[in-house]
């Protein structure tokens, strides 16, 4: 493979990652505008961001098998079709229970593309590749929280936050022409798959059963959901707590999203160095105790606007280097079921992110100590599954020479 197709098929898988994310932090600092424009509370409208969260981890179990059985452009097709209708929706949507409604349909689309550039990382690259693959989508993936909130920032004040639907469903146009024109389907399908309740079922227990994927998978989704913490605290805590405006919070955002990014690129020398069952159990470690830190900081009042930001700052760089070895290691024992894997890695992430979602909307925004306690929680479970999980792996699979080993 050249280094130009390479940075393209980077580059494409990447975009199919970022487009969830990007419909979440596009549409933050519109959610004032969005209260006042559909006469409901700001807090009702984190509810369109919590059924946006439940959408995709339904979604990610529904598209793991159509990945297997019909090959992964396909159902890929349908998903961006479903959330292109679903975003022009969103523009014309009235109520606040129509824009709820349609951000869970438009969440079904999306999760496809997540799911499809999970799966096809297995199918395209050397299994010891990819931990660095991963980090590399981070590094896309990345360009979300960087410009997502900033861009939707402007777009709200000049054309109202309606405009911010029309400009993700561009955006899925824009990807489903890259993804027809510029990325094969190396998989074969697997025309034997059965899409009756009974096999899908025995599929995802069979997967679930691999000590392997499932210490992993789980410890990686409950790490990560303070990512999910922050991205659906931060509105109100910044917004409401620390009065920041709708555009500096775009560019609070995107300066924290750096520490998540950069984190993720530090990662790429770490796995040259060390295994990434070591890197997971230092950084997951290390949330923990900025979690603590920060907690007691915002609980005490001790911290304001600055410390808030540097505590967030370390959390996010923990989840930044964590969630690249939790998915290559979780992900390592599967070739011929990728697709359901991968749909089950993802559904983790998301149903742990839709609770934390929900958990942090119930809570009042007067501080951040809600967000920080959940951090604390999220943590330090992720360590105590970790530590338990990993004496259930007898056959750890590695990549060696490229190849999938035992041992």
């Amino acid at each position: 493979m050249t280094k130009q197709r390479y940075f393209f098929l980077i580059l494409i898988l990447g975009s199919l990652t970022a487009l969830a994310p990007f419909s979440i932090d596009m549409y933050l600092p519109g959610f004032p505008a969005i209260a006042k424009s559909l006469h409901t509370t700001t807090e009702k409208v984190a509810l369109s961001l919590s059924t946006f969260f439940i959408g995709i981890s339904a979604g990610q179990l529904l598209y793991g098998p159509l990945l297997d059985k019909y090959g992964r452009k396909k159902p890929l097709y349908f998903g961006l079709g479903l959330y292109i209708i679903a975003s022009i929706g969103c523009y014309f949507s009235v109520t606040i229970e129509q824009l709820i409604a349609l951000r869970f349909i438009q969440a079904i689309g999306s999760c496809a593309a997540g799911v499809a550039s999970m799966t096809m990382v297995r199918d395209i690259f050397p299994l010891k590749d990819n931990a660095k693959v991963f980090a590399l989508l981070i590094l896309v993936l990345g360009a979300s929280p960087m410009i997502a909130p900033t861009a939707g920032g402007y777009v709200t004040a000049a054309f109202g936050w309606h405009a911010i639907f029309i400009i993700l469903a561009v955006m899925a146009v824009l990807i489903m022409l890259a993804v027809v024109f510029g990325l094969r389907d190396n998989y074969k399908p697997d025309s034997s798959i059965s899409l009756k309740p009974k096999p899908i079922i025995n599929s995802f227990i069979a997967v679930i059963k691999n000590p392997q994927f499932y210490t992993y998978a789980i410890c990686g989704g409950i790490g990560f959901s303070c990512l999910f913490a922050y991205v659906s605290a931060s509105p109100l805590v910044f917004m409401d707590v620390f009065k920041v405006s709708s555009k500096t919070y775009g560019w609070i955002f995107a300066g924290l999203s750096v520490g998540f990014i950069g984190a993720s690129q530090v990662n790429s020398g770490l796995v040259k160095k060390f295994k990434s069952e070591q890197i997971v159990i230092v950084s997951i470690s290390a949330m923990v105790i900025i979690s603590i830190l920060f907690l007691v900081g915002a609980w005490q009042n001790l911290l304001g606007l600055g410390g808030s930001l540097v505590m967030i700052f370390g959390v996010l760089c923990c989840v930044g280097i964590s969630s690249p070895n939790t998915s290559a290691l979780a992900l390592a024992p599967f070739e011929k079921n990728a697709g359901t894997a991968s749909a089950l890695l993802g559904a983790f992430q998301m149903c742990i992110g839709s609770a934390v979602s929900v958990g942090v909307s119930l809570f009042p925004g007067k501080s951040a100590a809600p967000m920080a306690g959940i951090m604390v929680v999220s943590s330090s479970l992720a360590l105590i599954v970790l530590l338990t999980g990993r004496r259930n792996i007898k056959e750890k699979v590695v990549a060696k020479a490229g190849q999938a080993v035992a041992h």
